[in-house]
């Protein structure tokens, strides 16, 4: 490791926001969880006792086992069971892991280089241009962004042919939450450019000629980045639990590939015939997750506020 990097490590070691982040529990704890659950979802392959994708892999005698307990027929036990299909739990859980992540995490993405950039443009070019967006935004803001990704979703299913629907499915869902997720990013850096825009950083780069699109990309979005990592982040919460929302309702990612709103789904069928753990294990994985996500983003938003600190 050359010197340079060290002193680079240093200082981010040394940073406000690091400072902050050592000396909060909470964040520590929620952070540490949420790197578990990540990397075990990322070596869901190699870590998982078996593949509960692969049929040849199945036994259906291994059904319903409760967990630690030896199944009546073929012997073979399970640390968090198995459910009806005689998958087991916990491989069904950290491969179910990986879908919502996944479907999280491109889903915001998607939503913030769309709100980023509309909130640019509405926010430095103003007139009817911020207004049409504007309402827009507003319009969509009056319905609960469940209802706006269930209707992108399912227009979007029906203008794709039946052959690709299953395998298009999960990109279709990460269409429908992102485009159902766009306004907050718009609307905060909206009114954040209309700030920036008037500072003399700005004016003197316009005295000098440059480019609009290189005064917004350049100059203004690094100033507006703070308050869009807060959303962010804790809009990867909200979109793991649309996806897991649309997923329970049925209309997510496909049975063949579930994620933990599919498995929810599927547990609280036998949630009343005793077989607990198929619903318990599944929940509990989507609510650490999606609870350290919440407190890591209250934490950076409380790091990142001046009047704070």
């Amino acid at each position: 490791m050359t010197s340079d990097t060290q002193s680079s490590l240093a200082r981010f070691w040394d940073s406000d926001i690091m400072w902050s982040f050592r000396h909060s529990p909470v964040a520590i704890v929620a952070g540490l969880v949420v790197a578990l659950i990540a990397l075990a979802a990322l070596f869901a392959p190699w870590i998982a006792p078996t593949n509960p994708y692969d049929p040849a892999a199945l036994n259906l005698m291994d059904g319903f086992t409760p967990p630690m307990e030896p199944n009546a027929f073929t012997g073979n036990s399970y640390i968090l069971g198995t459910d009806n299909q005689g998958r087991d739990v916990l491989s069904t859980i950290l491969y179910g892991t990986r879908i919502s992540l996944f479907v999280g995490l491109s889903a915001v993405l998607f939503a913030m280089v769309l709100g980023i950039t509309l909130g640019l443009i509405a926010g430095y070019r103003g007139g009817w241009v911020d207004g049409l967006l504007m309402r827009i935004a507003d319009v969509q803001l009056s319905f609960p962004s469940i209802l706006i990704a269930l209707l992108i979703f399912g227009v979007a299913r029906g203008l794709i042919p039946p052959a690709y629907r299953e395998t298009m499915a999960i990109w279709v869902l990460i269409v429908a939450i992102g485009l159902s997720d766009w306004v907050q990013f718009a609307r905060v850096v909206r009114g954040a450019t209309m700030v920036e825009k008037s500072k003399e950083y700005v004016q003197a780069a316009r005295v000098v000629g440059a480019h609009p699109v290189k005064i917004l990309i350049k100059h203004i979005l690094p100033n507006v980045m703070g308050p869009v990592l807060v959303i962010g982040t804790i809009g990867l919460a909200l979109a793991i639990i649309a996806e897991a929302t649309l997923s329970f309702l049925g209309v997510g990612v496909p049975p063949t590939q579930p994620s933990l709103g599919t498995l929810i789904r599927i547990g609280q069928q036998y949630l009343f015939s005793g077989e607990w753990w198929i619903l318990l294990f599944p929940s509990i994985a989507l609510l650490a997750l999606a609870l350290s996500v919440n407190l890591l983003g209250d934490w950076l938003r409380d790091a990142l506020n001046p009047r704070l600190r």
